[in-house]
């Protein structure tokens, strides 16, 4: 796939199925990610692949997690919760690993570790594998980053779903760049 034709027609796939991506285009992914802007080269990212019965336990965390925070979660809410993991056939948790640094502050690291995320869906994209960027309360949840054997300086940046891109893909919204760009000037 040419690299503008990409950039300008990727869409996220919300409906994922099986197959999950194999080995090699895992390998490409990652590839991609490890090529986000970095400054300091601090390399402030790492990833936890989520797949086949560890989605289920997944699943699990995020209940225990909506327990945590309700006691009397309902029950539709509950399963809800048991499903999340379940909406594709891989998992990729995005995490931002935080050093302290007197040139690069936190925020440059976090914005790192989501463009090493973007980078991870253009390269499913490019590879016709559906990709779709989560976040949400399980994003957050301090249960969740405990089960997940984050440490105090990490952070979930987002849940990567990764599967079968379906035959019809939403169509692509048409934006007009001059809804967004303005020139500057200095304001006396």
């Amino acid at each position: 796939m040419e690299a503008l034709e990409l950039l300008l027609n990727r869409v996220s796939t919300p409906v994922l199925a099986d197959p999950a991506p194999n080995d090699q285009q895992l390998d490409v992914i990652y590839r991609a990610a490890l090529r986000a802007p970095d400054h300091g080269a601090l390399r402030p990212w790492r990833f936890l692949t989520v797949k086949g019965a560890a989605r289920e336990q997944l699943g699990q965390v995020f209940q225990q997690a909506g327990i945590k925070d309700n006691p009397d979660l309902e029950e539709a809410k509950f399963n809800k919760l048991g499903k999340m993991a379940m909406r594709a056939p891989l998992v990729v948790v995005v995490i931002a690993r935080l050093s302290e640094h007197p040139k690069v502050p936190a925020l440059e690291q976090q914005v790192s570790a989501g463009a090493a995320a973007q980078n991870m869906i253009l390269a499913a994209f490019a590879q016709g594998i559906g990709a779709m960027w989560r976040t949400g309360d399980m994003a957050y949840h301090p249960h969740v980053h405990n089960r997940l054997g984050l440490s105090d300086n990490e952070q979930i940046i987002g849940y990567l779903y990764l599967g079968a891109m379906p035959e019809r893909l939403k169509k692509v919204p048409d934006l007009d760049p001059a809804d967004f760009v303005s020139d500057w000037s200095l304001v006396e």
